[in-house]
C-alpha cells in the first residue's frame, strides 16, 4: 500500500489532456483523484472550480479523507483559451481566463500544498504552453496567461525545493483533443480581411497535433521519476519551439511565426491595396 501514489487532476473533460492523463495514471494501477466524468472506468470524480475557493477547499477536505491526509501528485491541467488579435480582445473575458489559467493554480496550490507536503514527495504539474514562451498570433491574452504561469511557477519551484516538493512545468505544444472552440475575427477587427488564413492555419494545425495518449504517456513518464525535469517540452511543435527560442532568436521566431499564421500575406495585401489607392 505505501507504494501506491494519489493523483489530483483538474480539468479532466472528455477528450481532452486531463482526461488522457486520468486514465494514463489508472492504467499503470495508481490510485486517481480526477475532476471527469470518469466514474465508468473507476476513477473516483469529484467537481471543482478552481476559481471558487469553497469549492476547492471543499475538495481539499474530501481528498484528504479519501486519501489518508496525503497527496503524492497534483496537476493543474484545468485551462480556458482565448483566440483575439492583441487589440480586439474584450477586457472582462481577458480578466475571466486569467482567474482560471494563472489564479485558479494558485489557488489550487495554496489550498493542498500542506497534504502535497505530508506525503514526503510531493509533485506539482503544471500545464503550461508553447504560447507562454513565443508569441503565437492571435493569442495574446491566453499567451500572457501561459507566461505568467511559467513564471509564477519557476518561483514555486525554488521555493519549495527545501520542503521536498518539486514542481514541473509541461511547455505543451499542439495535441489533438475535441475541446478546442471554433472561433474567427470579428469584422470590425483590422485584421478580418485575413480571417481565411486564420481559420486555415488553425484547421490544419489542430489536425497535426499529438496523440493524447503519448503526450500523457511522457507528462505521467516524468511525474513519477526520482529525477523530472523541471520543463518538459512536449507536443507538436513544441521542440521546433524550443530550438527557434533556443539558438535562432525572436527575429527569426517573429518572421516564422509572421509566415505561419499568415501575417506576411496579409501585410503583402495591405500593401497591394495601398498601391491601388495611390494609383487612383
Amino acid at each position: 500500500m505505501s507504494d501506491r501514489k494519489t493523483v489530483l487532476i483538474t480539468g479532466c473533460s472528455a477528450g481532452g489532456i486531463g482526461d488522457a492523463l486520468a486514465q494514463e495514471f489508472h492504467r499503470r494501477a495508481r490510485r486517481t483523484e480526477a475532476m471527469s466524468a470518469l466514474t465508468a472506468q473507476g476513477i473516483h470524480t469529484l467537481e471543482l472550480d478552481v476559481t471558487d475557493h469553497d469549492s476547492v477547499a471543499s475538495v481539499r477536505e474530501e481528498v484528504i479523507r479519501l486519501c489518508d491526509g496525503k497527496l503524492d501528485i497534483l496537476i493543474n491541467n484545468a485551462g480556458q483559451g482565448m483566440s483575439a488579435p492583441a487589440t480586439d480582445f474584450d477586457v472582462d473575458e481577458a480578466r475571466a481566463l486569467f482567474e482560471v489559467n494563472v489564479f485558479g493554480p494558485m489557488q489550487v496550490v495554496k489550498i493542498f500544498i500542506d497534504p502535497i507536503i505530508a506525503s514526503g514527495r510531493g509533485r506539482i504539474v503544471q500545464i503550461g504552453s508553447i504560447a507562454g514562451v513565443v508569441p503565437l498570433p492571435f493569442g495574446s491574452v491566453y499567451n500572457a496567461s501561459k507566461g505568467a504561469l511559467h513564471s509564477w511557477s519557476n518561483t514555486l519551484r525554488v521555493e519549495l525545493a527545501p520542503l521536498g516538493v518539486k514542481v514541473i512545468t509541461v511547455i505543451t505544444g499542439g495535441v489533438n483533443t475535441n475541446i478546442s472552440r471554433p472561433s474567427s475575427i470579428a469584422p470590425t477587427s483590422l485584421y478580418y480581411s485575413m480571417d481565411h488564413l486564420y481559420q486555415a492555419n488553425r484547421v490544419g494545425m489542430t489536425k497535426r497535433g499529438m496523440d493524447p495518449r503519448l503526450y500523457a504517456k511522457t507528462v505521467v513518464d516524468e511525474a513519477l521519476c526520482k529525477s523530472p525535469r523541471k520543463w518538459i517540452w512536449e507536443g507538436q511543435f513544441s521542440w521546433v519551439m524550443w530550438f527557434c527560442d533556443a539558438f535562432l532568436g525572436r527575429g527569426f521566431i517573429d518572421w516564422f511565426l509572421s509566415k505561419r499564421f499568415g501575417l506576411s500575406e496579409f501585410a503583402s495585401l495591405l500593401r497591394g491595396r495601398s498601391r491601388k489607392v495611390k494609383s487612383l
